[in-house]
């Protein structure tokens, strides 16, 4: 984000030269118990005897909040993390009030509800019915709440909350406002470049048939093949009951990041405010490392790798090259994008020393 430089995290161990394939899930296991497997244990023994937290995922859209949220369960075990996304959380509700059984959660809201509008009105709400008014906010917490009730004991990722404006002091007294547990709480801030943003939107496909989704410049399949009217190379799906299947771009997406301006400009400024309040701890991640600091902090395996194509003159096979991923960051600084799993150390570490000094 322009104007903000968060701290270069080292995950670089001297002397080791152990060498993983981040995208195997094997691979990350051993990954992880080399990089942070001491406060991974910890962690565990933590959760093992009732340790909670909750922790507010704070990015732009596509900043790979999800993703973060899933790499911690994997390295540390989901039977006590839930990630609770808002988006999926008012899709699920909107599907359980069109069905007939939804006098469970139209029974939550007569006893939790509290705001301006009818319980007669909060219905249509959620199910779109009234094209003059937003979900407020008071009945995203109410959700919220109803959320937490189904999952008790959890540790929480939350993400998509704060959203808005008015929305960030209540995240701010979440805990209080919803009856929650005195659990620790903090905000995990993502940074990412736009310029990263733009990229996967841009590059992403997926499958007609299975739908999986992939990414011509940075996740391909095994299969590429290519276009001779477009001049331009494909992705077939690598799902054996596709048979090789041409994966396709959705509607808009060769726009990149310009449809979501206004969105990220929201999510910008609630970054800003979330960035700069005092009371409540804070993690920073960041996904990139300037090219001549890279050395230094990260191990090459860590770097993001991008993928271009060429066609054999002579043999008319199309070879994939792989380089790592360059990109811009919103300071104008060349840098190195980092893979999911690297982040990820710098989360499990700085959640490790949040906690300990509690």
């Amino acid at each position: 984000m322009k104007g903000i430089n968060f701290p270069i995290f080292k995950t670089k161990i001297e002397g080791i030269n152990q060498n993983f394939n981040l995208n195997d899930i094997e691979d990350r296991k051993r990954y992880f118990e080399l990089k942070a497997g001491l406060e991974i244990n910890w962690l565990k023994n933590y959760f093992a005897n009732g340790g909670t937290f909750i922790a507010y995922l704070v990015g732009v859209k596509n900043s790979g909040k999800g993703t973060y949220s899933k790499l911690f369960m994997e390295a540390v075990g989901s039977d006590y993390v839930y990630h609770l996304s808002i988006g999926d959380l008012v899709r699920d509700v909107h599907n359980q009030l069109e069905k007939e059984n939804s006098e469970e959660i139209l029974e939550f809201f007569k006893k939790n509800y509290r705001g301006p509008y009818p319980l007669s009105e909060l219905k249509d709400l959620i199910l779109g019915r009234s094209t003059t008014k937003l979900i407020p906010s008071e009945l995203i917490l109410t959700l919220i709440k109803f959320e937490i009730s189904r999952h008790p004991k959890k540790i929480l990722f939350i993400d998509g909350f704060p959203r808005a404006q008015d929305q960030i002091t209540y995240s701010l007294f979440l805990k209080e406002l919803v009856g929650y547990r005195d659990d620790p709480d903090f905000i995990i801030l993502i940074d990412v470049a736009e310029s990263i943003i733009d990229e996967r939107i841009k590059y992403r496909v997926i499958c007609p048939k299975c739908q999986t989704p992939r990414n011509l410049k940075l996740l391909p399949t095994k299969f590429v093949g290519y276009d001779e009217e477009k001049k331009e190379f494909y992705l077939k799906c690598d799902n054996p009951t596709c048979e090789k299947a041409r994966m396709i771009q959705k509607e808009g997406d060769y726009l990149g990041i310009e449809p979501l301006r206004s969105r990220l400009e929201t999510d910008q400024e609630i970054f800003k405010q979330l960035l700069n309040l005092t009371g409540i701890p804070k993690i920073y991640l960041r996904n990139t490392v300037p090219v001549d600091k890279v050395d230094e902090y990260v191990d090459s395996y860590e770097i993001t790798p991008a993928y271009f194509y060429q066609i054999d003159k002579n043999s008319g096979e199309i070879k994939i090259i792989e380089k790592p991923w360059i990109v811009t960051d919103d300071n104008g600084v060349d840098c190195y994008s980092l893979l999911p799993a690297a982040v990820e150390i710098s989360l499990i570490k700085q959640l490790y020393k949040l906690l300990n000094e509690r």
